[in-house]
């Protein structure tokens, strides 16, 4: 399992994220609708739970489009939450998205300063990343823990 040893999301440090003011914004690619919404939904609620009540939202075509985006948004922002879904098919295609997609974020992340909150699923099948996606049924949320962890990091770097 993917999760497994993962630090458990406590309450305390979300809340420190909406005490501090943390800004949040969320990009989320278009592509596997079902998917999409919840782990759009998990990091809505994380961000809530955060007292956050509205981070800003902002759909992209797919899981590639997402660095570009966060780059252009990193600056107004003190976290990045990047959600999107690649499932392999029967081409290298898979390989390419996912890579472009992790180093492109990856160098968002390090250039700007500004943590990105990874939620990119990058599956096999569908249903793993059903069972990825905080659904109903899911194992895991990860648009919740993408949020958590982008939080939890800006809090840490603000004003430092």
């Amino acid at each position: 399992m993917s999760g497994h040893g993962a630090p458990s999301i406590g309450a305390d440090e979300l809340v420190a994220a909406g005490k501090a003011g943390i800004r949040a914004v969320i990009v989320a690619a278009s592509w596997h609708t079902q998917i999409m919404d919840g782990l759009i939904d998990g990091a809505m609620r994380a961000a809530r739970d955060a007292g956050i009540q509205e981070p800003e939202l902002i759909r992209v075509p797919g899981t590639f489009e997402l660095p570009v985006a966060a780059a252009r948004l990193a600056p107004s922002f003190d976290t990045v939450i990047a959600l999107g879904v690649v499932i392999r098919g029967g081409t290298p295609h898979f390989d390419y998205v996912c890579q472009g997609a992790t180093l492109g974020l990856t160098d968002v992340t390090v250039r700007t300063g500004v943590p990105v909150g990874f939620g990119v699923l990058t599956c096999d099948n569908e249903e793993q990343a059903l069972a990825r996606a905080g659904l109903e049924g899911s194992i895991e949320d990860k648009g919740y823990e993408a949020m958590s962890a982008g939080l939890q990091t800006a809090t840490v770097l603000v004003g430092r």
